[in-house]
C-alpha cells in the first residue's frame, strides 16, 4: 500500500486488543513525529516494517512487547543508545541498511538472533558476543569487510563463538584492499608483529639499536671518522686554493714523483733512493717534504699540492710506514687521486716485509693495493739492485715540461 506515517499506523492498532502479527512491508513509512509518543497494541509481538523509508528514528516508535522485528531494507544508519528498551525482543532483522557496525545489546536484553547482512560494515566489533551473551545466531555476511588488523579479532571471535556466525565462511569475504578482494575471512591471516603496534615498535627499536651498534662498530673498525675528516680537509684545501688562486687550478706537473716514507726509514731514502734516482743525465726530479713543502701552508695542503704536482707517488713500505699517521694521510690523498683521475700513479716499494697482522684496520686500502698491484721489493743482494733501479726508473719515466 502507500502508508506514510508510522505514528498513524501505531494509533490505528492501539484498540486492536488481539493483534499479534502486523505486516507493513513495502510501504512508504517514515517516522517524522519524534516528539509524539507512538501507541501500539500491547498484544503485538511480530512486526514487519521491511522495505520502507525508515531511519534510526524508528526505534522511538516501536511496540514495547515486540518479540520479532523486521527492519530490513530501510535507511537506518545506527541504533541509538538512548532508545527505550525492548525487553521482549528476540529476533531483529536489520539487513540491507546503512549500518557501519554491529549494535550493542543495551536495549535488547533478550535478543537471540540478529541479521546484519548487506550493510556497510568494514570492521565489526569483536566484543559483540560479550555485550550480547544471549545471542545464539549472528548473520553478518555479505558486508564489505576490510581485511586489516582490526578484523583479526573478529575472525578470532568466530573461532571462539562455537558456530554462532550464520553463513560462515562462504558469506564472509574481503572487499578491501583490492588485492584481497574475494578472499574468505577464514583464509586471511596477519602476523602478530604486523598487528601489535607495541611489539612492532619494540622490534623496530631493537633493530635500530642493533643497526646503530653495527654501524658504529664498522665505523670504529674501519676508521670511517678518520676518512670523513680527511675528505673534509681535502675539500677545504681545494676550496681555499680555488678561492685564493683560481688561475692556478690547471695543475702543472713539476716533479717525476712524490716520496712518502716514515722518518725512521729516512736514512735509506736519503742515502739510497734519492741519490740513485737523481744522479746522471736522465735524472728524476723528486718531491721530498723536507725540500719542497712550502712554509706557512698546513701539512695537509703541502701533501695535496705535492701529490698533484707529481706524475707518480712512491710509497716506501715498511713496518715503520704503517705506524706513521702522516704516511697514512699521504697514502689516502694519493689513492684519492688514483681514482679521481683514473691514473696509474702509485708505485709501491717494499723496503721490509710487513706481516698482515701488523697493518692497522684503517689501512684496508693499503692491504687492497698490495693484493692487487705489483710492488718492487728492495733486494738485500747488491747484485740485484741495478735491476731494481732500472725497473723503478722505467716506472716513472716521463718528460716533464
Amino acid at each position: 500500500n502507500k502508508f506514510e506515517s508510522l505514528l498513524k499506523v501505531s494509533f490505528m492498532t492501539s484498540h486492536m486488543k488481539s493483534l499479534k502479527y502486523l505486516d507493513m512491508s513495502n510501504n512508504l513509512l517514515s517516522n517524522d513525529a519524534a516528539d509524539v509518543q507512538c501507541q501500539w497494541a500491547e498484544s503485538l509481538t511480530d512486526l514487519d516494517l521491511s522495505s520502507n523509508q525508515l531511519s534510526e528514528a524508528v526505534f522511538d516508535c516501536l511496540p514495547v512487547n515486540v518479540k520479532k522485528l523486521n527492519l530490513q531494507n530501510n535507511q537506518i544508519t545506527s541504533v541509538p543508545k538512548g532508545m527505550a528498551e525492548l525487553k521482549s525482543l528476540e529476533e531483529l532483522n536489520l539487513a540491507s541498511n546503512r549500518l557501519a557496525d554491529l549494535p550493542g545489546c543495551s536495549g535488547f536484553v533478550s535478543l537471540e538472533f540478529l541479521n546484519m547482512e548487506m550493510n556497510l560494515i568494514l570492521t565489526p566489533s569483536a566484543n559483540f558476543f560479550q555485550s550480547c551473551p544471549r545471542v545464539r545466531k549472528l548473520q553478518a555476511g555479505h558486508n564489505p569487510f576490510k581485511c586489516s588488523c582490526e578484523l583479526q579479532d573478529f575472525i578470532q571471535l568466530e573461532r571462539q563463538s562455537g558456530g554462532k556466525l550464520f553463513g560462515w565462511p562462504v558469506a564472509y569475504t574481503c572487499e578491501y584492499p583490492e588485492d584481497l578482494r574475494g578472499t574468505q575471512l577464514k583464509d586471511f591471516h596477519l602476523t602478530e608483529l604486523a598487528c601489535n603496534t607495541m611489539l612492532l615498535l619494540v622490534t623496530a627499536l631493537l633493530l635500530t639499536l642493533v643497526l646503530v651498534a653495527v654501524v658504529a662498530f664498522l665505523c670504529i673498525y674501519l676508521d670511517v671518522p678518520w676518512y670523513v675528516r680527511m675528505t673534509w680537509q681535502w675539500t677545504q684545501t681545494k676550496r681555499r686554493a680555488w678561492h685564493n688562486h683560481p688561475e692556478e687550478q690547471e695543475t702543472i706537473l713539476q716533479f717525476h714523483a712524490f716520496i712518502s716514507y716514515s722518518e725512521r726509514d729516512s736514512l735509506w731514502v736519503k742515502n739510497e733512493l734519492i741519490p740513485n734516482l737523481e744522479k746522471g743525465d736522465g735524472c728524476v726530479r723528486l718531491c721530498q717534504h723536507e725540500r719542497n713543502f712550502i712554509p706557512g701552508k698546513t701539512i695537509v695542503e703541502n701533501i695535496i699540492n705535492c701529490i698533484e704536482k707529481s706524475y707518480k707517488s712512491i710509497f716506501v713500505l715498511s713496518p715503520n710506514f704503517v705506524q706513521s699517521e702522516w704516511c697514512h694521510y699521504e697514502l689516502y690523498f694519493a689513492h684519492h687521486k688514483l681514482f679521481s683521475e683514473n691514473s696509474n700513479s702509485l708505485i709501491l716499494i717494499l723496503l721490509e716485509p710487513i706481516a698482515p697482522y701488523v697493518i692497522p684496520a684503517r689501512y684496508h686500502k693499503l692491504k687492497a693495493l698490495m693484493a692487487k698491484r705489483t710492488y718492487l721489493e728492495w733486494p738485500k743482494e747488491r747484485s740485484k739492485r741495478p735491476l731494481f733501479w732500472a725497473n723503478l726508473r722505467a716506472a716513472i719515466s716521463i718528460n716533464l715540461p
